[in-house]
């Protein structure tokens, strides 16, 4: 038997089936919820329940005290045994996105740093995914569990998905990814997904924040902005533990000079004796509150683990910041269920 969801405000009505999530029901529905992480863990899917009651198989990690109070659930991860009518604001700009389940060809495999590589990837039949800056697609393995990646190239240079991926310590994926895999290895995908992508029509100045590998879907964005010549202001904020960990340094400098618009911080929370480092220190975000005590006037991108997207969002609204434009794509790391939505 399925049951019945109604959409406030814009009426839509879709059908979810026993043991199935809001989520799924709605993007098997062509239904655009506003989703992350998939995973429960960036609040990025959060809405009102206005009747009906919602259940977890597992509580997410993002539900709250203060959510529960408010009558709002995780849709990501929220089931249902009745009818329900809840409230929550659709996603523009994806129509038209076709979510595709592909095999793809590892083309190359190239080391970023010490602990990143870049993961060229060539989809079967030469298939051409259309997507947003941002997204990022899941790899299914043959037990059925997934592993999320951030895209990160641009959508007009698609001929190869790009993906900037950290070794997780006794991730059983990346082991796989980094040790074990062989040349021209195939692999199943699903994408693109997510709600993180660039508003390239808004006229208001950007900051970009990311920590780790979250530079991947930001570098996409900033790929895009250069070819749709984007006009606003750009100010990319990257927060890393030491000069080893800032593959990306050389490149968006590269870019500054070409690009009078975009500004760059980086920031190292523990930087070594070695690096002699002059630079800012700290945790990322507290960088960006130093710089611009003023947020309300920004469309902000965040990308990193979700401490770092929780921590950052609450400094950010007391310094201003206008919650509906603020946008988040937060990843986690488990030893075997790793899943990274920006590097992920």
């Amino acid at each position: 038997m399925a049951y019945k969801v109604t959409v406030k405000p814009s009426e839509h009505v879709f059908e979810v089936e026993p043991g199935e999530t809001i989520l799924a029901a709605s993007m098997r529905q062509n239904i655009d919820l506003p989703y992350g992480c998939r995973s429960g863990a960036c609040g990025s899917c959060e809405g009102y329940v206005l009747s009906g009651e919602v259940y977890y198989e597992d509580e997410p990690m993002a539900l709250t005290d203060d959510l529960i109070k408010e009558n709002k659930a995780l849709f990501c991860m929220a089931m249902t045994r009745s009818d329900l009518v809840i409230s929550i604001d659709e996603i523009d700009g994806l129509e038209g996105i076709q979510v595709k389940n592909l095999r793809c060809r590892v083309e190359s495999k190239k080391r970023l740093n010490h602990d990143v590589i870049e993961l060229k990837l060539k989809l079967a039949g030469d298939e051409r995914l259309q997507y947003h800056a941002g997204q990022y697609i899941e790899f299914i393995l043959d037990d059925g569990k997934r592993r999320a990646f951030s895209i990160s190239n641009a959508p007009h240079k698609d001929e190869l998905l790009e993906l900037q991926i950290r070794h997780v310590e006794g991730g059983v994926f990346t082991d796989f990814l980094f040790d074990e895999m062989p040349d021209k290895a195939m692999l199943r995908m699903e994408g693109p997904l997510g709600c993180f992508y660039l508003r390239e029509d808004s006229n208001r100045p950007v900051i970009l924040m990311g920590g780790g590998t979250g530079y991947g879907p930001l570098k996409a964005m900033i790929e895009h902005m250069a070819f749709v010549s984007f006009k606003q202001p750009v100010h990319l904020f990257m927060g890393a533990r030491a000069c080893r960990d800032l593959y990306m340094d050389e490149q968006v400098r590269g870019w500054m000079k070409k690009n009078k618009n975009l500004a760059f911080t980086p920031v190292l929370s523990e930087p070594l004796d070695e690096d002699h480092w002059q630079g800012e220190t700290g945790y990322v975000h507290e960088a960006v509150c130093k710089t611009y005590a003023d947020l309300s006037m920004f469309d902000i991108y965040m990308s990193g683990p979700p401490v770092m997207v929780n921590t950052a969002l609450d400094a950010f609204l007391k310094q201003g910041a206008v919650k509906e434009r603020v946008f988040s794509d937060a990843f986690e790391y488990s030893a075997d269920a790793q899943k990274s939505l920006a590097g992920k």
